[in-house]
């Protein structure tokens, strides 16, 4: 691949997961036996107030929990009146959890007395592993869990909050869970390896008064990882909406797995994953002791699986609180309310920004709104309801706009002070299942009490934002458009009659035959052993042609001499082979040629690439962009699915910054879309039905007006 790719390193090219002992519980069953524990065991007991093991203990006592409790200290008198003992080797076979409060130093050797009393999970607060460098201590940690059938939260976790079932295990939180009635809508689950980060959530989901159904902190996943988490959470009936804060995805063919999965159940996933900076990715590293790969690559495969992926605390907020209240979102645009001109102006600059249309109203919907608009008044979306309303307009406009096919969601923005105006609102939007955000303007002027108790109450998201509003809608309406997008029906067959390659770069001759019977056109043409040989294809071909020396170790002919454009005659294809021989023995002595592959010189067209890599965790990818010497220079390039569907790839190339050159531009023609996305296809088939091959680059892939196709002029391909 060139250099504008990124390596696309994986975030678990090193995770190895063995088997465990037969006795052990994995996946969802081991993170029930975590957050629905029968029986608690506190390793690191201590009567010390405000300690961790104290916070523990008090937790469970406030939320009644009903389950048998074992202490595990160094205190040779009852805690809380309970007995203490002397080592966890003393506990009872079969404790669903152990919670281990304990400093990093004792870690491993009550892990391993856990294995032995056969406890189901552990829960390690203690930091000092993987994130401080200690990357063969945590994974010294992780085979005596694995190998004794404990499955471990952490460590460097902070713990979890269960809504559902009413517990909290946590180091720093006591008070009793929000626990969800039987009467009560699903909730929310919240789950992330940052504690600070799923705090944030949890706080600020409580503060709108979601529901929620889990909070866990997960840490740095020495044996429970995101995986294990999404795979209980889709198969919880209170979990609706799923949050996820990851800074590694440890096992990526699992994870996309159990997002297909919950994408299935209607359930849908939001991520929030920081790594698109080379600080971001620094950051992480010293955070979580993560292998942060190439964000693109993991954007990619997320978005694959149906998975939102948004960029900023703000968003990842916002939207869960709009999938938690509307959690079937509409590819459709929102309609827009204002009273203000100006506004209008505004927000259709920053919708632009953000890639969201405004849809066309119909005209039963303009006519709608007209009759209810003063004389001067226009209808359109966005809509200005100007100062003159009537009174009792305002519920006639807002049911008109909801009811227009057209309209996914509503947005307000409008200088709201009264309780009588926001009502004017609720009740408009009473009825309707699409999503609606009101926005008060005025900043952090604060709004009338009456007024918020009215919001409290209604059908509407709330906010003080019109930018963070119109963020969320936008996320919102995007991730509609990714569900409705026809999915892969079946996996790609293998093509037949296929050359089998050698391990590592393979010569250009070679890539070009293999593409060639993918379906993919290459110039006519052939290798050449000798000068004869090269004589009688030029004579079949036609001149004028090209002459190209193979190696697979040549991988810069251009460099070195080894390429010849424009040979127009026998006379001139003679002295070209001596010439090509020479170049190659002055670049790289000792070196014996393939041949010289003699091609027909391919008429000039856009210079585009497709290209793609194997990742070793996360698969095979495409990259489409620019050809030539310009992939490199502008870096306009796009990452697709090996499968991506036909209108995913025009998608992809139509947000290219240098997209307007596909369609016709200064006077050329519009390209043959049909065949660049018949060559993409074919390289992704490629990839995914032949594991042997690591990496296609074909660059040029030149492409020609609508209807002429397109040749693939270089190509390159390495296999393993």
């Amino acid at each position: 691949m060139t250099s504008v790719n990124v390596q696309l390193l994986s975030d678990a090219a090193t995770e190895v997961r063995r088997t465990p002992p037969a006795h052990a519980v994995t996946g969802a069953e081991a993170v029930a036996r975590l957050v629905r524990p029968k029986s608690v065991a506190i390793i690191g007991a201590s009567a010390k107030p405000e300690s961790i093991a104290q916070n523990v203990m008090l937790g469970l006592k406030n939320n009644h929990f009903p389950g048998p409790i074992y202490l595990v200290g160094r205190s040779k008198t009852p805690i809380n009146g309970m007995p203490v003992l002397a080592s966890a080797d003393l506990l009872p076979e079969g404790v669903d959890l152990a919670v281990l409060t304990l400093p990093a130093a004792g870690v491993r050797d009550a892990i391993a007395a856990c294995a032995r009393r056969k406890v189901g999970a552990a829960m390690v607060f203690a930091a000092g592993f993987a994130e401080s460098g200690l990357e063969d201590i945590q994974g010294e940690l992780a085979r005596i869990a694995l190998d004794g059938g404990v499955a471990i939260c952490g460590p460097n976790c902070i713990g979890y909050t269960n809504n559902v079932e009413g517990l909290t295990v946590h180091m720093r939180l006591a008070k009793q869970a929000r626990r969800l009635s039987s009467g009560s809508p699903p909730g929310i689950a919240f789950v992330g390896q940052s504690g600070g980060i799923i705090g944030h959530m949890q706080r600020a989901a409580e503060a709108r008064d979601l529901p929620v159904s889990y909070v866990i902190s997960t840490g740095n996943e020495a044996g429970l990882d995101l995986a294990d988490y999404l795979e209980f959470l889709v198969e919880d009936p209170m979990t609706r909406v799923i949050v996820l804060y990851a800074e590694q995805i440890r096992r990526p063919a699992q994870f996309l797995a159990a997002c297909r999965s919950a994408r299935a159940a209607g359930k849908p996933v939001m991520l929030l994953h920081p790594g698109r900076s080379a600080k971001a990715q620094i950051a992480a590293q010293s955070h979580t002791g993560a292998m942060v790969g190439n964000h693109g690559v993991m954007l990619t495969f997320m978005t694959d699986a149906g998975v939102l992926v948004v960029e900023t605390m703000d968003e990842m907020m916002d939207v869960s609180e709009l999938l938690s209240r509307y959690p079937e979102p509409s590819g459709k645009g929102p309609a827009v309310i204002t009273a203000s001109g100006a506004f209008i102006a505004l927000i259709n600059d920053f919708a632009e920004s953000l890639g969201l249309e405004f849809p066309i109203l119909t005209q039963e919907t303009l006519d709608e709104i007209q009759k209810n608009l003063p004389a001067f008044g226009v209808a359109a979306n966005p809509l200005d309801t100007t100062a003159g309303l009537a009174p009792g307009s305002i519920p006639k406009l807002v049911r008109a706009l909801l009811a227009d096919p057209n309209v996914g969601s509503l947005f307000v923005s409008y200088s709201i002070y009264t309780a009588a105006r926001m009502e004017e609102f609720a009740e408009g939007m009473s009825g309707s299942s699409k999503a609606a955000f009101v926005v008060t303007l005025g900043d952090t002027a604060e709004p009338a009490k009456d007024m918020m108790e009215v919001v409290k109450q209604g059908p509407f998201m709330f906010g003080r934002s019109s930018d963070r509003a119109l963020r969320a809608i936008a996320r919102y309406t995007a991730y509609g458009k990714l569900l409705a997008q026809p999915q892969a029906s079946a996996p790609p067959r293998p093509f037949t009659g296929l050359p089998t390659l050698g391990q590592g770069i393979q010569p250009e001759w070679v890539g070009k035959e293999l593409i060639a019977m993918a379906g993919i056109r290459v110039p006519d043409g052939s290798l050449s052993r000798d000068e004869e040989n090269a004589v009688r294809t030029a004579e079949r071909i036609g001149y004028p042609c090209v002459m190209k020396a193979q190696s697979a170790v040549l991988t810069h002919k251009t460099e070195a001499g080894g390429v010849i454009l424009g040979v127009s005659n026998e006379t001139a294809l003679r002295q070209a082979w001596r010439t090509l021989q020479d170049n190659v023995a002055r670049a790289q002595p000792g070196l014996v040629l393939d041949g010289v592959l003699v091609e027909t010189m391919a008429p000039r067209g856009l210079e585009l690439m497709v290209g793609a890599k194997r990742d070793p965790a996360w698969g095979p990818i495409l990259l489409l962009g620019l050809g030539g010497i310009w992939v490199e220079a502008l870096g306009d390039v796009r990452l697709l699915p090996a499968t991506a569907t036909e209108n995913v790839i025009v998608e992809e190339l139509m947000k290219l910054r240098t997209a307007r050159l596909l369609t016709g531009f200064r006077g050329a023609p519009p390209v043959d879309l049909a065949a660049v996305i018949r060559a993409a296809q074919a390289v992704g088939r490629l990839m995914v039905t032949m594991p042997s091959v690591v990496e296609i680059d074909i660059n040029p892939l030149v492409v020609y007006p609508e209807g002429q196709g397109a040749t693939a002029l270089d190509v390159l391909i390495v296999a393993q």
